[in-house]
């Protein structure tokens, strides 16, 4: 959205990204900011949260958001404990969803169904959410919170991210050997 490049966004040496961001968020001042997650199957994706973090971070303490949400695009985050599951409603808007995915019709017109897929994602969030109740939402987008990540300036993203795996690691772990024989 603010024409860079992928290059250019993956470019960590380039500050010019994040000095973007900075100026859009010192003049708009959000309290959440919703962005990619750090264990997103894209590199630009990756690129663009880091990008976001590096912004929020060379802002004073007292001026950055509440928040900060790394949502799934092209990894979903189903895989994340359910402790660690922010999960957001987004059912009861179905035109308004539609008409966002519709405006990037050029990458839907190549062969991707992007709006299908998300829609399909949405939907099986809400449904496999919790395996023994009713569905509470119809529609949900997963997000881990990465806000841990513009309160304490020292914290790794790689290694705050990889603390997430780790957890799932040990909860897969658990579970299968509280089964095994």
């Amino acid at each position: 959205q603010l024409r860079y490049s992928s290059a250019e966004i993956k470019d960590k040496d380039d500050k010019s990204v994040s000095q973007d961001l900075q100026k859009i968020l010192t003049m708009a001042r959000p309290k959440f900011i919703y962005t990619h997650n750090l264990a997103d199957k894209h590199d630009t994706h990756v690129a663009v949260a880091l990008r976001v973090i590096q912004a929020i971070r060379a802002l004073p303490k007292e001026d950055r958001p509440e928040a900060l949400y790394g949502c799934e695009v092209w990894r979903g985050l189903d895989w994340l404990c359910d402790s660690e599951k922010l999960v957001f409603d987004v059912s009861g808007r179905d035109n308004i969803a539609a008409a966002l995915a519709g405006v990037y019709d050029s990458q839907i017109a190549g062969g991707k169904r992007y709006d299908l897929a998300v829609t399909g994602r949405r939907l099986a969030n809400a449904t496999f959410l919790a395996s023994h109740a009713v569905d509470k939402t119809d529609s949900a987008i997963y997000a881990v919170n990465m806000t841990p990540l513009i309160r304490d300036d020292k914290l790794s993203p790689a290694e705050f991210i990889l603390s997430k795996v780790d957890n799932f690691y040990m909860e897969t772990k658990e579970r299968v050997l509280k089964y095994s024989v």
